[in-house]
């Protein structure tokens, strides 16, 4: 039978649950076990494929074409496995099924509640992606204490009495936030968080708190007295220059070894995180030559509002066809061509045949660039000579997933030459 961690978070939302989770896979599977990772989102859509990008994220989609959250990109490339529409769980999912299952009839005529019926098909979702793996671990989204996150909350308090609690084991990630007026950091929003989640039965095992400062002892032992756990438990993450550092840091402070222990598991090997610290280390520290891919940046490199960027021209590895040639050469960004700009919000384009690159996630007041490199989507917006920077039109081709590298000329683009 598969063990199960479940990780909720408190306090605020968008603290790392998702980098949280995929850490603690990459740590577990190092030691040689099968790790599968699935995402429970309360909210009502049945998946993420018609949510704005802007408020939620990018959408990933799994080799299946499920539209998903984005943290499910986070999973894949983490741990190294491809996910499924399996992987992502959603309040609309189980309701629609529930709701289908009571119109043919399958509860007998019984009354269908949220209990036991909208738990139950919540666990059999998660049973469901245990089936092939040793360990499981769920991300709950959201935040302690939103109402729609409840049945959730409460599937994941009966499954320790369903699989047996030495079966499972729960995570909390919460916020330790800095005071500035008072120049010292704070815990009670732990301890309330920790609160709320033990008034609904979930007792925390292992607290994963959040914070732009180092947390001294005595504050670590504070925090394990009033949400009773070891202080050995109680784990911290700073912000990292790169989240690729996260399972590094985990593993130094015993992350992996405390989840094991509450699993009851021995551990087969000790992880080799050799080329993780490559990896890692490459990001921050990167060294050597630094070059462009041009087959996935087209004839001219990124633009992005806020940002320096260099605008030289690169050979057009597509040729005549918008098919890409067989190795389109790579540029020196920062060579004797390379003009070094920078874009703020107003900013005109002076260049003529401009067009945004692949990977875009938005230009303007919020907006970034995305890399480019890991999953280019959709289309994008053109800037004619003297247009100004503004977010990109996005086009969703429901057919399926476009190309990886096939490059839209300005032809092909809706509104060519339009101002918005």
């Amino acid at each position: 039978m598969a063990k199960f961690v479940f990780v909720t978070g408190g306090v605020v939302s968008s603290l790392g649950k998702g980098i949280t989770a995929a850490s603690l896979g990459v740590l577990l599977k190092k030691r040689g076990f099968r790790v599968s990772i699935i995402k429970l989102d309360p909210y009502l859509n049945v998946d993420a494929g018609t949510m704005n990008p802007f408020q939620h994220g990018e959408v990933f989609v799994t080799d299946d074409g499920a539209e998903t959250d984005l943290d499910l990109g986070h999973y894949e490339r983490f741990i190294d496995e491809s996910l499924c529409a399996d992987n992502n769980v959603t309040t609309g999912k189980i309701y629609s099924t529930v709701i289908a299952k009571e119109r043919r009839g399958d509860y007998l005529g019984g009354t269908v509640q949220v209990i036991p019926h909208i738990t139950s098909e919540i666990q059999e979702r998660i049973l469901r992606t245990g089936e092939r793996s040793d360990i499981v671990i769920a991300e709950i989204g959201g935040t302690v204490g939103d109402i729609e996150g409840l049945p959730f909350l409460e599937a994941i308090r009966q499954m320790a009495s369903r699989v047996g609690r030495e079966n499972v084991l729960y995570c909390h990630v919460t916020l330790v936030p800095w005071l500035e007026a008072a120049r010292e950091l704070k815990t009670k929003p732990t301890q309330h968080s920790v609160q709320e989640l033990r008034r609904i039965g979930i007792l925390p095992q292992i607290l994963v708190c959040r914070s732009h400062y180092e947390i001294e002892d005595e504050m670590r032992d504070k925090m394990a007295l009033f949400c009773n756990v070891s202080p050995g438990s109680v784990i911290q993450v700073l912000d990292e220059p790169t989240i690729y550092r996260v399972p590094l840091s985990l593993y130094e402070q015993k992350f992996d070894s405390l989840v094991l222990s509450g699993l009851s598991l021995e551990s087969p090997r000790e992880p080799d995180l050799s080329d993780w610290r490559r990896v890692a280390d490459g990001f921050c520290s990167p060294g050597g030559e630094v070059v462009q891919r041009g087959e996935l940046l087209g004839r001219h490199q990124r633009v992005a509002v806020g940002q320096h960027v260099h605008m030289a021209q690169q050979p057009d590895p597509f040729g005549d066809t918008g098919e890409p040639s067989q190795g389109g050469e790579a540029v020196d960004p920062v060579g004797p061509h390379a003009a070094d700009h920078r874009l703020g919000k107003g900013d005109v384009i002076a260049h003529a045949d401009i067009g945004v690159p692949v990977g875009v996630t938005g230009l303007g007041d919020a907006g970034h660039l995305g890399d480019g490199l890991l999953e280019p989507r959709k289309v994008l917006q053109h800037l004619d000579r003297g247009d100004e920077v503004d977010r990109p039109i996005r086009e969703r081709e429901h057919a399926g997933v476009a190309p990886h590298h096939r490059r839209r000329t300005a032809a092909q683009l809706p509104g060519v030459g339009q101002r918005r």
